[in-house]
């Protein structure tokens, strides 16, 4: 495999592309809003499921909480029978997220109550220094809740770990207990503080005005390139803000051209806890709104569907050089040489071989070497929207994701030159 992408690609444009979309996007709300920015820049425009969809050809892009979905019909042919093209990727990473009573405190310190989400590696959380972001809902002047963006991207929080003269067995297996251990502080007094208050400040509102909130904490050390060569990226949230920025990249490039494949984006919120919810991969969100882009008859739409291709892109584990023995021999993936194509025999990838032709004829076709990725066959796997996707649309999926170091850390860690490759 090549030590760096081949010389088409502005790899160092490519690689700071996604340094900004990940420092803009603390939240998957922020996510949807760097993606949603982005679009409009290229003329796409923002509608409404409320609303009847458009029945001009054109850009289009709906929002729903941390989701998005946007597509192009501006290059159809008219009266062509259509199919779809879908990149579907996931705003969420694992994190800490503040609870509705959280106020507490102990021992001379303030703190606040938290629930961890998803999985993450809990020891990576510790002595950082975290700010705060997601949505809030509020009441509005008129009296009707309303909603407003939260960004606290200074250090506000922290959560600290016990020092080793206290505890000399932490080297050998530190363990922790998410309700006891990780606590973050914010202050200093006998009383607790009040979060709710402090969240009405940075919103110019009431504390009474504050409703509700979903919030959570995140690493803000800024995203850089690191090492010898600076041919690495150490950022937050790469799991899966880097499929984010690729997916968008690709929309605006495939919305350009003409053709009989509809280009879609489906960003996806709560992946890490089971895409259970009325926005995530489970929901009706894409396969509703796949119906309504054609229009037409039940028919028409079945037909269309049976012409899909969807390619779920999440991260993809590269061989760590500490613990090679993890990995399977015949599969050793490696950071700055190409995408991943994800197999697995039990389903937790919904790669099959027609799939994995179509996503390495188009790797061919943009001039990349993609790697291919499986599990050891002892060790259980990992899965994404995939498989769940697949199995509502009935369209061909495959997993395809970049290759990653620290999956699931507050802090990970991927080649430079791979954005380049996987846009």
């Amino acid at each position: 495999m090549p030590d760096s992408a081949p010389a088409v690609f502005d790899t160092d444009a490519e690689a700071q592309a996604l340094i900004d979309f990940v420092d803009a996007s603390p939240s998957p709300f922020h996510a949807v809003r760097t993606a949603a920015e982005l679009l409009v820049g290229a003329g796409f425009v923002e509608v409404d499921e409320v609303e009847a969809f458009p029945a001009a050809p054109g850009r289009y892009y709906l929002v729903r909480g941390g989701s998005l979905v946007a597509w192009s019909t501006a290059g159809r042919p008219a009266g062509a029978l259509c199919s779809f093209r879908v990149v579907g990727a996931h705003t969420d990473s694992p994190n800490l997220r503040i609870k509705p009573n959280p106020d507490l405190a102990r021992a001379g310190w303030q703190l606040l109550g938290v629930e961890v989400y998803g999985g993450p590696l809990l020891s990576s959380w510790l002595d950082r220094d975290l700010g705060l972001s997601g949505r809030v809902a509020v009441r509005e002047p008129d009296g009707r809740a309303g909603s407003r963006l939260l960004t606290v991207d200074e250090p506000v929080l922290r959560v600290a770990q016990l020092a080793i003269h206290l505890d000399r067995t932490q080297n050998e297996a530190l363990s922790l207990n998410p309700q006891q251990h990780l606590v973050p502080l914010w202050g200093v007094g006998e009383s607790p503080g009040d979060f709710r208050g402090w969240l009405g400040e940075r919103l110019e509102v009431t504390a009474a005005d504050v409703l509700a909130w979903d919030v959570m904490t995140h690493v803000v050390q800024p995203s850089r390139r690191i090492g010898r060569e600076r041919d690495l990226i150490a950022a937050p949230r790469l799991d899966n803000l880097a499929t984010c920025r690729a997916g968008v990249a690709a929309l605006l490039h495939a919305a350009g051209q003409d053709g009989p494949h509809v280009p879609v984006l489906a960003l996806f919120d709560h992946e890490e806890v089971g895409s259970v919810s009325e926005r995530g991969a489970q929901s009706g969100l894409l396969t509703g709104t796949l119906e309504r882009i054609l229009g037409g008859s039940r028919e028409d739409h079945l037909r269309a569907m049976a012409r899909t291709v969807v390619a779920s892109g999440d991260m993809a584990h590269a061989t760590h050089p500490n613990y090679a023995d993890r990995h399977d021999p015949q599969h050793q993936v490696r950071v700055n040489a190409g995408p991943v194509l994800k197999v697995n025999a039990q389903q937790r990838y919904a790669t099959d071989s027609v799939g994995a032709a179509a996503f390495l004829l188009a790797c061919e076709q943009a001039g990349v070497r993609a790697q291919r990725f499986v599990v050891r066959t002892d060790l259980p796997s990992g899965s994404t929207v995939g498989p769940i996707t697949s199995a509502l649309t009935g369209a061909t999926t495959v997993d395809v994701g970049a290759p990653l170091l620290s999956m699931h850390s507050a802090r990970e860690l991927c080649g430079a030159h791979d954005p380049a490759m996987y846009a």
